[in-house]
């Protein structure tokens, strides 16, 4: 919000350096602020931070490898880490560990990568562990990996622009003229501010192809030569042919990846031998154990990593008779074993953030690349033309040696040298400037016709290159030969394995639960017991609260779903597996607590049931009663929590469940009439927050106070309070029956 302007009342006399406005509040509008302030932030963010441009690199990314190359790390022994840290800080004005830590990420060491940048020594962790820390900068050692050349080889050629560092002092390029689609071989992600790029790797030989195919033809079926992604962690792929067609259509989508595993028969063991690019170790392992600790997987003795040398290697004990596809299956559904990539091929083209599918982005790397070998070509093409003429300066001199002697020696001023050779000879400065240059002892007809027998030579690079600045077709046939070069020098194998979605059977997982007799125990206070009949035996009488007291006993088994219906309309799912067995000495599990209730909430009534069978009645304060099917609480899901499980204009006196249609009811009012009815007379009805229909009609200022189902002996004249019609008044005790009556 705006603030008034006001001014500061001290009178006292302006003193030396006072400076005006001091102490004033200014009015300023805040959509103006966050233009002034926030919208640089943001815009630095996105286009010098966090998203790639179309040579594959972050301007971080780009810094550091620029860093190293002129540092002389391309093919030379390694340096200390710290050193190129430093060395990068001329160009990133970041701190050292945000350097690092990006070099970490392009290392060997690290694995993130299909194809590394920095060639590392020592300890860089690995990207698929949280808690295998890199060692620090100190002790650790790097050079430019030999894929390097392919990124390096024409910056000194005017291929890219260069612009000044932040404070002036040196040049640093604004792209790398990368020689191949390095921004689809490597992976790379990155948030910014409203936006982010996660680009998911892929196969270098199968870029590269595919790349020649769109070259040759912009009709070419990118599909038939880049078959899926290819991730460093050896991850499987499940294929889908159309989720592959959306993401290379529109550079959105997600793949999903699974581990790969084998199982040691002898041993009785599973290793997973690589997890999704997308998780870690430690989050499965601590994902798998938590299962374990809720009885969820049983199947298991024991999990340990067992990473080393080798790689990544989580070993998974088994316990006898089990089938490790089976519990695989299980594992990929609850724990991150299997994940989705998300993918967003969000990449600056220049200078404007846009998200593009393969196709399109293969199109704006190959005409980055077409002006990149543009305007090598012209360098090498003004090197020759400039040599040429020189020689063409030198030609003329061979006419006559002793002559261009004579004007040497016989010019009296140094400054009058050029200037009399080119009167001489006919030739311009420049030529006059190089023939000048030339020792004595070279001034002989050996030296000017070995020289000049390049001129014939450059003549005919000259129109070579002329040529192929005139022909688009020429320059796409020297990036073929590049791409068709790195593919075979560079190109390997794929990492991850490709499983086709159509060929995975998936089996319905079935919770194995063991199934036995057990009493469950609810209390009016919310305490939940499970008891087996042997325990019940052998124990007392049950520890209850103050004030406490059992209102439902069940005797089923422990395969059982469990609802609880709450004072705030609502119905709590569980099963009797999450309980443990207990014994009536304990107080018992408090019922709010273990199933997340809302602040303030209170469980009123338990239902047991395996089918789902049967009915429930509401039964609200002012006389009415609603049916509903058990059924309706059902869900294919596994909700914990169902909102709306029933009425709430009016208030609830009590709930009754009743597996048979054929029930009988008693009510009880606070006049002390009852009134007992059959289930079977109300209509269900299928909305769970029906309000009912008219059962009891009570006299004002009266209510329900109770409902239960009637068991024999509750009343010595059943027949009299039997309601013929509904709604009934009900009747009140006789006086022999006063053992009936209920006083409020």
């Amino acid at each position: 919000m705006a603030r008034k302007k006001t001014t500061s009342k001290n009178t006292e006399p302006k003193l030396q350096g006072y400076i005006a406005g001091a102490g004033e509040i200014v009015e300023q509008k805040v959509a103006a602020t966050i233009e002034e302030n926030y919208m640089p932030y943001a815009m630095s963010v996105i286009l010098s931070r966090a998203i790639p441009e179309i040579d594959g690199f972050k301007p971080s990314h780009r810094k550091l490898l620029y860093t190293m190359y002129k540092m002389g790390l391309l093919g030379s022994t390694r340096t200390k880490s710290a050193n190129i840290v430093g060395q990068t800080m001329k160009l990133n004005p970041h701190g050292d560990a945000a350097i690092y830590d990006t070099m970490v990420r392009l290392s060997r060491g690290y694995e993130a990568l299909l194809h590394p940048f920095v060639d590392s020594k020592g300890n860089f962790g690995k990207f698929y562990s949280r808690d295998m820390a890199w060692a620090a900068s100190r002790y650790t050692e790097a050079k430019l990996d030999p894929i390097c050349n392919e990124l390096f080889n024409d910056i000194d050629k005017d291929t890219v622009d260069f612009v000044d560092n932040y404070d002036n002092t040196l040049k640093e390029p604004t792209l790398l003229p990368a020689a191949f689609p390095s921004v689809l071989v490597n992976a790379n992600t990155g948030i910014a501010v409203g936006m982010a790029s996660s680009i998911c790797s892929f196969n270098l030989a199968e870029v590269c192809q595919t790349t020649i195919g769109l070259l040759k033809d912009p009709d070419f079926d990118i599909m038939s030569t880049l078959i899926a992604p290819d991730f460093t962690g050896g991850a499987q792929i499940i294929y889908d042919k159309k989720i592959i067609e959306n993401v290379y259509q529109t550079g959105r989508g997600s793949i999903k990846l699974r581990g790969r595993y084998t199982y040691d028969k002898f041993a009785n063991c599973i290793d997973i031998l690589s997890i999704p690019q997308t998780t870690t170790a430690e989050a499965i392992i601590e994902k798998i154990i938590d299962l374990v600790k809720q009885g969820k997987i049983r199947e298991i003795s024991d999990i340990r990593d067992e990473t080393g040398i080798d790689g990544l290697k989580i070993t998974i004990d088994l316990k006898r008779g089990i089938q490790p596809d089976k519990l695989m299956q299980k594992l990929y559904k609850m724990t991150p074993l299997e994940d989705s990539f998300a993918c967003n091929f969000n990449v600056l083209i220049a200078g404007t953030p846009k998200v593009l599918g393969v196709r399109e982005l293969l199109n704006e790397w190959s005409a980055f690349r077409i002006e990149c070998v543009k305007r090598r070509t012209y360098f090498d093409l003004h090197k020759k033309q400039d040599r040429l003429h020189l020689l063409r300066g030198l030609e003329k001199i061979l006419l006559d040696i002793d002559k261009a002697i004579s004007i040497i020696r016989n010019t009296q001023e140094e400054t009058k040298v050029v200037p009399n050779l080119m009167d001489g000879f006919g030739i311009d400065e420049i030529q006059a400037e190089y023939v000048a240059e030339i020792k004595l002892r070279h001034l002989n007809r050996e030296y000017i016709l070995k020289r000049t027998e390049d001129i014939s030579q450059l003549e005919k690079d000259i129109a070579k290159l002329e040529g192929i600045l005139k022909s688009n077709a020429k320059i796409k046939n020297i990036i073929i030969k590049e791409l068709e070069a790195i593919a075979q020098k560079y190109g390997q194998p794929r990492k991850s394995m490709i499983i086709y979605a159509d060929d995975i059977v998936e089996e319905e997982i079935v919770e194995e639960v063991p199934d036995y007799a057990v009493n469950l125990f609810f209390t009016k206070e919310g305490y939940f017991k499970k008891i087996t009949p042997q325990s019940l035996r052998m124990s007392g009488e049950h520890k209850l609260k103050e004030g406490d007291e059992i209102i439902e006993h069940f005797e089923t088994t422990n395969n059982i779903d469990l609802i609880f219906f709450s004072d705030q309309q609502q119905a709590y799912k569980t099963k009797a597996p999450e309980f443990s067995d207990t014994k009536t000495s304990v107080l018992g599990e408090y019922i709010p607590s273990k199933l997340s209730f809302d602040d303030g909430e209170n469980a009123l009534y338990m239902i047991p049931t395996k089918d789902y069978t049967g009915f429930v009645f509401f039964v609200f304060e002012n006389g009415k009663i609603a049916k509903v099917p058990l059924e309706s609480y059902a869900t294919k899901t596994n909700r914990k929590k169902l909102t709306g499980a029933y009425s709430d204009k009016e208030k609830l006196a009590a709930i009754v469940y009743v597996k048979n249609d054929d029930t009988d009811i008693i009510l009880r009012s606070s006049s002390g009439r009852i009134l007992l009815f059959k289930s079977s007379d109300l209509m269900a009805k299928t909305s769970r927050s029906t309000q009912g229909v008219a059962v009891m009609k009570l006299k004002k200022g009266h209510r329900i106070v109770s409902a239960e189902v009637y068991e024999e002996s509750m009343l010595a004249n059943p027949d009299r309070y039997r309601a013929k019609t509904i709604p009934a008044s009900g009747q009140l005790p006789r006086p022999d029956e006063s053992g009936e009556q209920i006083t409020f």
